[in-house]
């Protein structure tokens, strides 16, 4: 129980990465909250999850302040507080080329995938730094360090900038106690390939990460002692070259 007595809120925990991550969470000892908009998505993950504490569910759309606010108040008044948040919202769009790119899926693309971050992160830090300890895991993507054709325009300047966010978080509050990483995965076999251009094949997704793998790479950032940060941390396929 390697997570025992740590408050752990998760966002996009309904499905692929968030509830991998929830699932580990909370089978180590922690105190699990998934966030998302799909209720009912959310607690059938919750229901799946055998561990010591229920998985707690809340319906969360993470562009929307009220909301987070009101969340991040709710985990406070019965829990005491967060110690990890694991930023791990995100959504990308058919139609991603330059050429057929629509401002509005723009506009949505970094009202989620990066703003969306900043507000949770904007919400946790004063509790963090209160108690001067705290841990922020944001789920990127290698689109977020290498500009992509496959995530898009979009998507990929929105996971640079949840890259450079997770980066200042670290840098500006390591002396508070407060460690911030981020989590670079490549191609992952998660629900959101429904929304690639061209269908994705069984035998490509069988090449890509699981879930899972990602949820490993999570919880050695999580298990690690304050005094240990990883900053930054790649995950690829085997076949999926990065350079």
């Amino acid at each position: 129980m390697i997570l025992e007595g740590q408050v752990a809120i998760i966002t996009g925990g309904g499905s692929g990465v968030g509830a991998a991550i929830a699932r580990r969470f909370a089978q180590e000892g922690a105190q699990v909250i998934i966030g998302g908009r799909r209720v009912a998505q959310l607690e059938a993950v919750a229901r799946g999850i055998e561990a010591p504490r229920p998985v707690r569910v809340a319906a969360l759309d993470v562009s929307d302040r009220e909301q987070v606010r009101a969340l991040v108040e709710s985990v406070v008044r019965d829990f005491g507080g967060v110690d990890i948040l694991v930023n791990n919202a995100g959504v990308n769009v058919r139609d991603r080329t330059l050429e057929r790119l629509a401002p509005e899926d723009w506009d949505k693309l970094m009202e989620i995938n990066a703003t969306g971050a900043f507000n949770m992160i904007h919400a946790v830090l004063p509790l963090m730094r209160a108690r001067r300890s705290g841990l922020i895991i944001s789920v990127s993507s290698t689109s977020g360090l290498r500009p992509s054709a496959l995530g898009g325009a979009a998507y990929s300047a929105a996971k640079h900038a949840l890259v450079a966010l997770t980066r200042v978080v670290g840098i500006e509050e390591s002396a508070n106690g407060i460690r911030a990483t981020c989590i670079s995965p490549g191609e992952i076999d998660t629900p959101l390939l429904e929304q690639r251009p061209t269908p994705v094949s069984d035998e490509h997704r069988a090449r890509m990460l699981q879930p899972d793998d990602v949820a490993a790479a999570a919880l050695f950032v999580a298990s690690l002692p304050p005094r240990a940060c990883v900053p930054e941390l790649v995950i690829t396929p085997t076949t999926q070259p990065f350079a």
